[in-house]
């Protein structure tokens, strides 16, 4: 499945979908299906500060154990509170209802640094 076209990237795998100065984040379907089935995600709590390129939290699966990284920095202002209960929706649904933290961005310059969907798409196959 090629990357959504409405999204940016990182070369580590979460999408940011950009809308005025609010990122909604979560990882890839390329991630999800490394990962394989996800069991656990760990987010920060609403209010925390995130600098891009810096972990902002993990997610866990039968195989491994991964760090969740923002491309741009910002204040978390809503968590996907669901992924708790659910997390397996990160394999299911991974550009809907997985996605796992907006943020207010500090520096919205920061979202030109990020890979587009062809940028991505060209690097990671899927």
């Amino acid at each position: 499945m090629n990357a959504p076209n409405d999204r940016k990237y990182t070369e580590s795998h979460e999408w940011h979908l950009v809308q005025g100065n609010t990122v909604t984040i979560g990882i890839t379907k390329i991630a999800a299906d490394q990962l394989s089935d996800i069991t656990f995600v760990d987010l920060p709590a609403v209010g925390a500060a995130v600098t891009a390129g810096k972990a902002f939290g993990e997610i866990e699966s039968v195989k491994a154990t991964s760090e969740l990284f923002s491309g741009v920095s910002g204040k978390v202002t809503a968590v996907n509170t669901d992924l708790a209960d659910h997390p397996e929706w990160v394999n299911s649904d991974s550009y809907g209802k997985a996605w796992m933290i907006k943020l207010q961005t500090t520096n919205p310059a920061e979202v030109e640094k990020l890979l587009s969907a062809d940028q991505y798409n060209k690097k990671f196959p899927g």
